[in-house]
Protein backbone atom coordinates (compact mmCIF):
# COMPACT_ATOMS: atom_id res chain seq x y z
CA UNK A 1 0.00 0.00 0.00
CA UNK A 2 1.34 3.61 -0.76
CA UNK A 3 1.33 6.50 1.80
CA UNK A 4 -1.50 7.93 0.46
CA UNK A 5 -3.85 4.74 0.40
CA UNK A 6 -2.38 3.83 3.93
CA UNK A 7 -3.87 8.08 4.64
CA UNK A 8 -7.16 7.50 2.97
CA UNK A 9 -7.67 4.20 4.62
CA UNK A 10 -7.20 5.68 7.64
CA UNK A 11 -9.54 8.88 6.45
CA UNK A 12 -12.37 6.47 5.59
CA UNK A 13 -12.07 4.60 8.92
CA UNK A 14 -12.09 8.01 10.97
CA UNK A 15 -15.24 8.34 8.89
CA UNK A 16 -16.37 5.30 9.66
CA UNK A 17 -16.28 6.03 13.31
CA UNK A 18 -17.72 9.53 13.88
CA UNK A 19 -20.86 7.95 11.26
CA UNK A 20 -21.42 5.44 14.05
CA UNK A 21 -20.67 7.89 16.74
CA UNK A 22 -23.16 10.22 15.26
CA UNK A 23 -25.84 7.36 15.30
CA UNK A 24 -25.17 6.10 18.75
CA UNK A 25 -25.55 9.59 19.93
CA UNK A 26 -28.74 9.94 17.81
CA UNK A 27 -30.27 6.63 18.95
CA UNK A 28 -29.30 8.20 22.90
CA UNK A 29 -31.39 10.59 22.13
CA UNK A 30 -34.73 8.42 22.33
CA UNK A 31 -33.26 6.14 24.98
CA UNK A 32 -32.07 3.49 22.51
CA UNK A 33 -28.50 1.77 21.77
CA UNK A 34 -27.38 1.99 18.48
CA UNK A 35 -28.25 -1.78 17.48
CA UNK A 36 -31.75 -1.46 18.64
CA UNK A 37 -32.26 1.93 16.31
CA UNK A 38 -30.69 -0.04 13.66
CA UNK A 39 -33.46 -3.05 14.05
CA UNK A 40 -36.24 -0.32 13.82
CA UNK A 41 -34.46 1.14 10.38
CA UNK A 42 -35.33 -2.37 9.45
CA UNK A 43 -38.57 -2.74 10.33
CA UNK A 44 -41.00 -2.05 7.34
CA UNK A 45 -45.00 -1.35 7.89
CA UNK A 46 -44.80 -5.23 6.73
CA UNK A 47 -44.10 -7.50 9.77
CA UNK A 48 -40.23 -9.39 9.07
CA UNK A 49 -38.91 -12.85 10.03
CA UNK A 50 -36.41 -12.81 12.75
CA UNK A 51 -34.34 -15.12 11.11
CA UNK A 52 -34.32 -12.60 8.07
CA UNK A 53 -33.80 -9.84 10.20
CA UNK A 54 -30.43 -11.84 12.05
CA UNK A 55 -29.30 -12.05 8.24
CA UNK A 56 -29.48 -8.47 7.03
CA UNK A 57 -28.05 -7.26 10.42
CA UNK A 58 -25.54 -9.97 10.07
CA UNK A 59 -25.69 -10.34 13.65
CA UNK A 60 -26.22 -13.71 15.56
CA UNK A 61 -30.44 -14.39 15.67
CA UNK A 62 -29.84 -14.53 19.42
CA UNK A 63 -28.99 -11.01 19.53
CA UNK A 64 -31.77 -10.13 17.12
CA UNK A 65 -34.28 -11.56 20.24
CA UNK A 66 -32.41 -9.39 22.64
CA UNK A 67 -32.64 -6.90 21.05
CA UNK A 68 -36.51 -7.02 20.03
CA UNK A 69 -37.48 -8.08 23.56
CA UNK A 70 -36.29 -4.54 24.58
CA UNK A 71 -38.02 -3.12 21.94
CA UNK A 72 -41.09 -4.92 22.82
CA UNK A 73 -41.21 -3.67 26.28
CA UNK A 74 -41.29 -0.27 25.07
CA UNK A 75 -43.60 -1.07 22.94
CA UNK A 76 -41.97 -0.53 19.75
CA UNK A 77 -42.57 -3.70 18.18
CA UNK A 78 -44.67 -6.71 18.17
CA UNK A 79 -43.99 -10.07 17.85
CA UNK A 80 -46.28 -12.30 15.81
CA UNK A 81 -46.60 -15.94 14.80
CA UNK A 82 -45.90 -16.05 11.02
CA UNK A 83 -49.72 -17.24 9.50
CA UNK A 84 -47.47 -20.19 7.02
CA UNK A 85 -45.23 -21.67 9.87
CA UNK A 86 -46.33 -20.56 13.89
CA UNK A 87 -42.76 -21.52 14.61
CA UNK A 88 -41.74 -18.26 12.72
CA UNK A 89 -41.37 -15.00 14.97
CA UNK A 90 -42.20 -12.28 12.70
CA UNK A 91 -41.46 -8.62 13.93
CA UNK A 92 -43.67 -5.74 13.50
CA UNK A 93 -43.11 -1.98 13.80
CA UNK A 94 -46.07 -0.17 16.12
CA UNK A 95 -46.61 3.51 15.62
CA UNK A 96 -44.49 4.58 18.42
CA UNK A 97 -41.56 2.45 17.18
CA UNK A 98 -42.16 4.58 13.68
CA UNK A 99 -42.28 7.91 15.91
CA UNK A 100 -38.95 6.65 17.82
CA UNK A 101 -37.34 5.75 14.57
CA UNK A 102 -38.21 9.05 13.00
CA UNK A 103 -36.98 11.10 15.96
CA UNK A 104 -33.77 9.04 15.78
CA UNK A 105 -33.73 10.39 11.81
CA UNK A 106 -34.07 13.29 12.68
CA UNK A 107 -31.29 13.48 15.20
CA UNK A 108 -29.19 12.17 12.97
CA UNK A 109 -27.45 15.32 11.12
CA UNK A 110 -24.35 13.91 10.33
CA UNK A 111 -24.08 12.72 6.60
CA UNK A 112 -26.49 15.55 5.57
CA UNK A 113 -24.09 18.07 8.03
CA UNK A 114 -20.90 16.53 6.36
CA UNK A 115 -21.83 16.23 2.97
CA UNK A 116 -22.91 20.29 3.09
CA UNK A 117 -19.27 21.06 3.49
CA UNK A 118 -18.70 19.74 0.03
CA UNK A 119 -19.85 21.65 -2.91
CA UNK A 120 -22.55 20.52 -5.59
CA UNK A 121 -19.57 19.21 -7.75
CA UNK A 122 -17.74 17.55 -4.81
CA UNK A 123 -21.26 15.88 -3.55
CA UNK A 124 -21.07 14.28 -7.58
CA UNK A 125 -17.69 13.14 -7.76
CA UNK A 126 -17.95 11.50 -3.83
CA UNK A 127 -21.32 9.80 -4.80
CA UNK A 128 -19.45 8.75 -8.22
CA UNK A 129 -16.61 6.93 -6.19
CA UNK A 130 -18.32 5.49 -3.51
CA UNK A 131 -20.33 3.80 -5.90
CA UNK A 132 -17.81 2.45 -7.91
CA UNK A 133 -15.74 1.56 -4.68
CA UNK A 134 -18.77 -0.29 -3.26
CA UNK A 135 -19.47 -1.84 -6.60
CA UNK A 136 -22.21 -3.03 -8.15
CA UNK A 137 -24.23 -4.54 -5.53
CA UNK A 138 -24.75 -0.42 -4.14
Amino acid sequence: MTEVADALARQVWDLVFAYDAAYDRAAQVVGLSAAQACLLEHLSPDSRPMGELALELRCDASNVTQLVSRLETRGLVARVADPDDRRIKRVLITPAGADVRRAVRGAFGFPSERLGLLTDQEQRQLYGLLRKMLGPAS
